[in-house]
C-alpha cells in the first residue's frame, strides 16, 4: 500500500493554468535567422525588443542571420598553438642561440666549471 498524499496524482501548481491566472503573455514575433551550413532558426522576441543581427545555431554553433541568401560566415579557427610555438613567432633561430649560450654560460658560472 502507498503511503503519503491523500489526492494521488496531485501536485503543487496542478491544474489549469490559463491567461486568468498567469496574466496576459506579452505580443511575439517569430523571427527566421540562416546560418552557413543551411540551418533555420525561429526564436520568438518581444515586439517591443531590439531584434538581434545574428543569433546563434544550435544546431552547429555557428551565426546565424536574417538574411537567407546571404548567411554570415563561420568562424575561422585557429590551431591550437603551444607556448614554444609563440616564442619562434617572436625569436629568429640566432635570438635563441644567444639567449641559450648566455643561460649555458650562467649555469656553467654557478658550478664553477
Amino acid at each position: 500500500m502507498a503511503g503519503g498524499s491523500a489526492i494521488r496524482g496531485s501536485r503543487v501548481g496542478a491544474g489549469p493554468m490559463g491567461e486568468n491566472e498567469r496574466g496576459e503573455s506579452a505580443p511575439r514575433q517569430v523571427v527566421s535567422f540562416f546560418c552557413a551550413n543551411g540551418h533555420e532558426v525561429r526564436p520568438a522576441f518581444s515586439t517591443d525588443a531590439p531584434l538581434p543581427d545574428t543569433w546563434d545555431c544550435p544546431r552547429c554553433g555557428f551565426p546565424a542571420g536574417r538574411a537567407a541568401d546571404a548567411p554570415p560566415s563561420a568562424p575561422r579557427n585557429e590551431p591550437y598553438k603551444t607556448h614554444l610555438a609563440y616564442v619562434k613567432e617572436r625569436r629568429s633561430d640566432e635570438d635563441g642561440e644567444a639567449i641559450l649560450e648566455e643561460a649555458l654560460a650562467r649555469l656553467r658560472a654557478r658550478r664553477g666549471e
